[in-house]
C-alpha cells in the first residue's frame, strides 16, 4: 500500500510504453511470451564432470539457477514484477520449484519449495543454498510451510476459496503479511520446472496469475542433432529450455541484455565460481542473505543466547 509492500517497492521511473502495458494486458496470462533456449549439454557436462573430480558436486539445474541469480545482480529490472496494475521491484531473490518428496518413488508426493540467494553468490553457494532446503524437505515426514498449509486448508470443506480469495485480495494491495509471503512459492523471481529428471520433454509453462512470479524456465530431456563442425558432421546433445516471460516487466532490451548474459554464463560456468565484482540494486530495494554456514552458526548462537 502506498507504494511498498513487504516483497519490493513501487517503481515510478518507467518509459511510458512499458508503464502503459499493464492498463493493456491486466493479467500475466494476457503477457506471457515463450522462448526457447538449447543450452550447450556437453560444455556443461564437462564442467560438472571437471567439478566432480575436484570433490564438488553441480548439477545442470545447479548452474541454470546460478547463472539467474549472476544476471539478476547485473540486471536487476528483470526482477520486477506488476500487481494492480503497478510496478514493483522485489526486495529478495528467489527461486521456487517442485521437488519429488523421495526421488524413486513418485507416490510419494510433491512439494514445492522456495530458495532466497544473495546476488553476491557463487555457483558453490547456490548449490549449498538448495541442498540444504532439499535436504530439510525429502520424505513424506518433513512436511515445510506450504505442505501443512494445504492439508490445514482441506481439512474443512470451502475454506480453500474462501483463503485464497483473501490472500488474492490482501496481496493485491500490499496488505498480505510478509511471513506468509515469505514462504509462498508463487511470490518469487523465477519458478523452475526439471522435467528431465522425470523424462520428459521441455515445456514452455504457463505464469501463475496468483503470486508475482515473472519468469518460468522449464527444463527438458537432452537431445540431439545434427552439427557440421571443421567440416566434419557429428551428433551434438543440446539441454533445452522452454522459457515464458511476462513481456510487461521490462523493455524488450532488457529482456535482450539478461538472456543474453544468461546464455554466456550458462557457456561459461567456471565464471560462476567467484562472487561478481559489483551488484546493482534498484533504489530502496538492497538486500543480503547470509551464506549457508553463516546462516547456521547465528542460529547457534542466538540458541545458546
Amino acid at each position: 500500500m502506498f507504494g511498498f509492500r513487504p516483497d519490493g517497492r513501487r517503481v515510478k521511473d518507467i518509459d511510458p510504453v512499458v508503464r502503459i502495458t499493464p492498463y493493456i494486458m491486466p493479467m500475466r496470462c494476457d503477457a506471457q511470451v515463450f522462448l526457447q533456449h538449447k543450452a550447450d549439454y556437453e560444455l556443461m557436462a564437462r564442467y560438472i564432470a571437471k567439478k566432480g573430480a575436484e570433490g564438488e558436486k553441480i548439477t545442470f539445474m545447479q548452474i541454470i539457477i546460478a547463472a539467474f541469480v549472476r544476471t539478476v545482480s547485473q540486471h536487476p529490472e528483470i526482477n520486477r514484477y506488476i500487481m494492480n496494475k503497478q510496478f514493483f521491484s522485489r526486495n529478495n531473490c528467489t527461486v521456487s520449484f517442485t521437488m519429488l518428496k523421495e526421488p524413486q518413488n513418485p507416490d510419494a508426493g510433491e512439494t514445492a519449495v522456495k530458495i532466497k540467494f544473495d546476488l553476491s553468490d557463487t555457483i558453490f553457494d547456490v548449490r549449498d543454498r538448495m541442498n540444504a532446503v532439499i535436504e530439510q524437505s525429502r520424505g513424506v515426514e518433513n512436511q515445510n510451510f506450504v505442505d501443512k498449509l494445504v492439508r490445514l486448508l482441506f481439512a474443512i470443506p470451502g475454506l480453500p476459496t474462501a483463503i485464497v480469495a483473501l490472500v488474492r485480495l490482501l496481496d493485491r494491495y500490499g496488505l498480505c503479511p510478509g511471513m506468509l509471503l515469505d514462504e509462498l512459492p508463487f511470490h518469487t523471481s523465477m519458478y523452475i520446472t526439471n522435467n528431465a529428471s522425470i523424462g520428459l520433454h521441455h515445456v514452455n509453462h504457463h505464469i501463475y496469475n496468483f503470486g508475482s512470479t515473472s519468469l518460468f524456465f522449464g527444463m527438458g530431456t537432452v537431445e540431439r542433432t545434427t552439427v557440421v563442425e571443421k567440416g566434419v558432421a557429428r551428433m551434438k546433445r543440446w539441454l533445452p529450455i522452454g522459457i515464458t516471460a511476462d513481456e510487461r516487466v521490462c523493455s524488450g532490451a532488457n529482456y535482450a541484455k539478461f538472456f543474453g548474459m544468461m546464455s554466456y554464463l550458462l557457456n561459461h560456468p567456471e565464471e560462476l565460481e567467484v562472487p561478481p565484482e559489483s551488484v546493482r540494486f534498484e533504489p530502496g530495494c538492497e538486500f543480503h542473505v547470509p551464506k549457508v554456514g553463516k546462516a547456521e552458526e547465528a542460529r547457534a548462537e542466538e540458541k545458546s543466547a
